[in-house]
């Protein structure tokens, strides 16, 4: 082989090597990992390959249902067409004002955990996806809200005044059981000796 031939292949494999490490490089920056461990019911959220995932205690059709809702809350355009649910996993496929594509992919991990995912574009955004992903879990919280407050005392109608529940009205009295002793009047004291 003449030495120019050499030469030539030498440099083709200088530069193959370049962009492999390259692509290498781009390919483990892209996706920074960030990895914070949730508060109270919340499993852990990390940022990985321009993905947020999550694991949340709660039902699928719970996050679906706060999901569409922070979609709609962020004025976030649902593509109805691509957006679908079953049982044991969902997507909602939505456009933002830039035209950049959002995806959420739900997976039920159990009867009370579901698996979250966010992308944004092709390479992700973590700063939209956060605040995605928070107002995902502000939604959930409110929906959590009403379930832990007194499950067993009914709430008070709107049109009476809670102290008029409180204190039942002598017609609206239920029935004793037992007859009940007209009242003892006091007794009488002496009066003091002088």
């Amino acid at each position: 082989m003449s030495k120019g031939l050499i030469k030539g292949i030498e440099m083709r494999l200088h530069v193959i090597c370049l962009l492999l490490v390259l692509t290498g490089l781009m390919i483990s920056s892209s996706g920074c990992l960030v990895v914070a461990a949730g508060a109270g019911a919340a499993g852990t959220m990390a940022y990985m390959r321009g993905d947020l995932e999550a694991e949340e205690a709660y039902k699928l059709d719970t996050v679906y249902a706060a999901s569409r809702e922070a979609m709609k809350q962020l004025q976030l355009s649902v593509l109805e067409g691509k957006t679908e649910q079953d049982a044991l996993s969902a997507t909602i496929v939505a456009r933002d004002a830039s035209d950049k594509r959002v995806t959420i992919k739900l997976k039920a991990q159990g009867e009370q955990m579901t698996k979250l995912s966010i992308r944004i574009g092709t390479f992700g955004d973590q700063t939209k996806s956060h605040m995605i992903y928070n107002r995902i879990r502000d939604n959930l919280k409110a929906t959590a809200a009403p379930q832990l407050s007194a499950p067993n005392q009914p709430a008070p109608p709107a049109s009476e005044p809670p102290d008029a529940q409180a204190t039942p009205s002598p017609g609206n009295q239920p029935p004793s059981p037992m007859p009940q002793a007209p009242p003892v009047p006091p007794a009488e004291t002496p009066p003091a000796p002088k």
